[in-house]
């Protein structure tokens, strides 16, 4: 296998170094727009690199597909995982096709809210544009593995795993993320620095959340009937997130999640809510109010900038902040429904990572070091031909057994990060 990486920000790099330690590839090339950031991420990958120099790095246009082409051709890439922003999902994803590789990703083509009624019906959804494409990647013979993150990714195997094993009938299957991390400045004071890219952060919360309702898909005749769109911060519930986080207030956010999981599992509601506090929410408001989460460029004395780059360009870069951050992130899917046995049943299937861990064991800090993991227990997977597909897939299309037992194996069998299963009373019966 030899893999193309295209973006060496906070994910990519912490992509870099998670695969530096296992044996299933010959060839990793990370490319940047800015290739100073690409070199260093290679130069920290090659210091525990158990191959013979197996990393490279590269400069690419990722808003072009002709260069994401041309790259994915010279290094004889056939895999390339996009690591950026997901602006740029569309160009690299029909580059890579033209250039008859196999493509992953982590974020899902970009939605566009309804014109008209943006708080009842989705516009633009997110992925529409890459599930459009899908007859070409089955004519193709190649695989799209969309959504392969940490959310989307692990919650999406880890709903799979619920449907596959723990339940014959499924009510919810309810994704919430929550953390108790902090950044402190240099005085040792809090400060506000967001643990993962800004840009895409702003574009989750600010988009209605969509949801998922099988009552609404079998009233309207259809998948497409199912989904739709509820306001920004919709519906707070403070979720008791396993130990050390605890109850966080979370609310709906738009996510690949619900987009994803009708398409292959069964269930009767689909949710994503996310841990974002008082205070993040304050902050995004505020931002909304006065135009700072626009992507249309403003002229600023004779320049053309976006606003939104320009919030992510005076807030700390995510990829720098571990060494001042304390806590830990939890990821993972609420399912509810009927147990195996016929009696009503709720789990919360879920993973943890300590930021202290993350940083000592791979200089990466745990928010992206757990969505970058997901991504390369993937391409392991594939090398070894224990997942196989062509078309647009999403995570829950594959068996989940052999991810989890990677994820959760000692190194150097397995990635040594193990998930877990929280029963919960029903809520019916806790009522």
């Amino acid at each position: 296998m030899r893999i193309l990486v295209i973006g060496s920000g906070g994910v990519g790099d912490a992509v870099a170094r998670i695969a530096a330690r296992r044996e299933f590839f010959e060839l990793l090339v990370v490319a940047d727009v800015d290739p100073g950031r690409a070199e260093r991420t290679v130069a920290a990958a090659r210091k525990h690199d158990v191959g013979v120099d197996r990393f490279r790095s590269a400069t690419v246009d990722a808003s072009d597909p002709a260069s994401v082409e041309a790259l994915a051709r010279e290094h004889g890439a056939t895999h390339v995982l996009n690591a950026v922003d997901p602006r740029l999902v569309m160009p690299i994803f029909t580059g890579v096709l033209a250039a008859g590789a196999h493509y992953l990703d982590m974020a899902m083509s970009l939605s566009r809210p309804h014109a008209e009624r943006p708080h009842e019906l989705p516009g633009v959804k997110l992925g529409d544009e890459q599930f459009a494409l899908a007859g070409s990647w089955v004519d193709a013979g190649r695989l799209a593995l969309v959504g392969i993150g940490v959310e989307p990714g692990l919650s999406d195997v880890l709903a799979r795993y619920a449907s596959d094993h723990l339940f014959s009938h499924i009510d919810e299957l309810g994704v919430r993320d929550g953390a108790n991390l902090v950044v402190r400045g240099p005085d040792g004071d809090p400060v506000f620095a967001p643990s993962f890219s800004i840009w895409t952060t702003i574009e989750e919360c600010l988009n209605p959340p969509v949801v998922w309702s099988a009552d609404r898909a079998e009233a309207g005749a259809g998948l497409e009937d199912g989904w739709h769109t509820v306001p920004p911060f919709h519906d707070p519930e403070v979720f008791d997130f396993p130990e050390p986080i605890g109850p966080v207030e979370c609310v709906h956010v738009e996510h690949e999640e619900v987009l994803l999981m009708p398409r292959w599992l069964d269930a009767r509601t689909v949710t994503f809510k996310y841990g974002l506090g008082e205070e993040f929410i304050g902050v995004l408001r505020t931002l909304h109010r006065l135009g700072l989460d626009s992507t249309e460029p403003v002229s600023v004395r004779g320049a053309q900038v976006s606003p939104r780059d320009v919030v992510a360009a005076v807030l700390p870069d995510p990829a720098t902040i571990g060494p001042q951050m304390t806590g830990s992130t939890c990821a993972g899917v609420l399912v509810t429904g009927t147990g195996l046995d016929g009696a009503p049943r709720e789990v919360y299937l879920h993973h943890i990572v300590d930021n202290a861990w993350s940083m000592a064991e791979y200089g990466a800090q745990c928010v992206v070091w757990q969505t970058a993991v997901n991504p390369v227990i993937a391409l392991e997977l594939l090398a070894a031909g224990t997942w196989q597909g062509v078309g647009v897939l999403g995570p829950e299309a594959f068996p989940p057994e052999p991810f989890l037992d990677l994820l959760a194996a000692p190194e150097p069998a397995g990635y040594g990060s193990p998930w877990a299963l929280q029963e919960r009373p029903p809520r019916a019966a806790a009522g």
